[in-house]
């Protein structure tokens, strides 16, 4: 998309303008592109303003609750696909810990873990380019046994699921299944070859289909367009995924796209804002990458997103709970109570 000069001008916004565009949204009508440019692409002195009306949204959904969530790795690495800001993926040359599929034990000791953290939600996570039945039964005894004995919600992203798998999964007790497009469709093949942004929607897909709630996100810095990124919030908007991780390219060293450094803190910003816009209602997460892009500028991510994660992700580190434990409490905020289970 070409800026034209109405746009230009309309990028030289008065505060009033976010409101204005905020209380569209929350009246359940889409914002459309030329304001969600105007969005991603505003003055950096406006930010204050974009976040405070972002807060607006969020707050009138969310309140100044912050959802914890929390990953295990739960199969590292032994990935055939090529996927290019993937430390675990076939054409990775990472120095990283592979390791196959964890055993039960060790899942549920990292729910406990979770518990410990304050996370509503644990996260189990296995590479590859989606589960073979037998790695399915594995990963459901687990769930099973976690479901019965702790206050947790199951989020399950094991990759493209065939059919049935879905169904196999709500039937064990897992709430949600994690598959990202990670980014627009046009772009997609600059990213991965070996599998198709299809198969991703898809794999979304069935998960609604089984009753499963849909958590669907996307990776920024990648080389997309502001353009290609509003792509992917509206493509997330039409999907409906309930819960939204925005993550931030950590250009891992061994990967295709180790060498890639395009985003600050304040684009980061930007970009939480018009996912805000754009799916008012939804659960936005600052994810993967927040620690690294955001730098000291991360406590105002919580004013667009309601979630982030806890703890470390799939290769890299993260902060420290504590450090996010007061970051949550020194905004005036609070966490999210742990979901009571109804099997307890």
């Amino acid at each position: 998309m070409i800026m034209t000069e109405a746009m230009a001008d309309l990028l030289q916004t008065q505060p009033s303008y976010w409101y204005d565009l905020a209380e569209k949204s929350l009246s359940g009508k889409r914002i459309d592109r030329t304001e969600s440019l105007s969005v991603i692409q505003a003055d950096d002195n406006d930010l204050l303003s974009l976040l405070g009306a972002a807060f607006v949204i969020r707050k009138n959904f969310y309140g100044t609750k912050v959802k914890l969530n929390m990953i295990i790795n739960a199969k590292c690495g032994h990935c055939p696909e090529d996927c290019g800001y993937c430390s675990q993926s076939i054409v990775s040359k990472s120095n990283i810990n592979r390791h196959t599929l964890l055993d039960k034990e060790t899942i549920v000791k990292g729910a406990k873990s979770a518990l410990e953290k304050q996370a509503g939600t644990y996260c189990i996570v296995a590479s590859g380019r989606g589960p073979t039945n037998k790695e399915l039964d594995h990963v459901i005894e687990a769930v099973k046994e976690i479901k019965e004995t702790m206050p947790l919600k199951i989020c399950a992203c094991l990759g493209i699921l065939k059919d049935k798998q879905a169904e196999k999964l709500k039937a064990a007790g897992v709430d949600r299944y994690n598959h990202n497009i990670n980014t627009s469709a046009n772009h997609f093949d600059s990213i991965t070859k070996t599998h198709s942004y299809d198969d991703r929607v898809n794999t979304v897909n069935k998960s609604k289909s089984a009753g499963i709630s849909p958590c669907s996100g996307v990776i920024i810095g990648m080389g997309e367009s502001d353009e290609e990124i509003i792509n992917m919030a509206y493509a997330l908007r039409e999907l409906d995924a309930d819960s939204i991780p925005i993550n931030f390219l950590n250009p891992i060293k061994g990967t295709p796209l180790e060498k890639l450094h395009e985003l600050t803190p304040i684009k980061c910003l930007k970009v939480l804002c018009l996912f805000r816009f754009v799916c008012p209602g939804k659960e936005i997460r600052a994810s993967g990458g927040r620690e690294l892009n955001l730098r000291s500028l991360q406590p105002f991510a919580l004013y667009p997103a309601n979630s982030i994660f806890i703890g470390d992700y799939l290769t890299t580190d993260g902060q420290e709970a504590a450090r996010d434990h007061k970051m949550i409490e020194d905004l005036g905020f609070e966490i999210e109570d742990q979901p009571v289970s109804e099997q307890l």
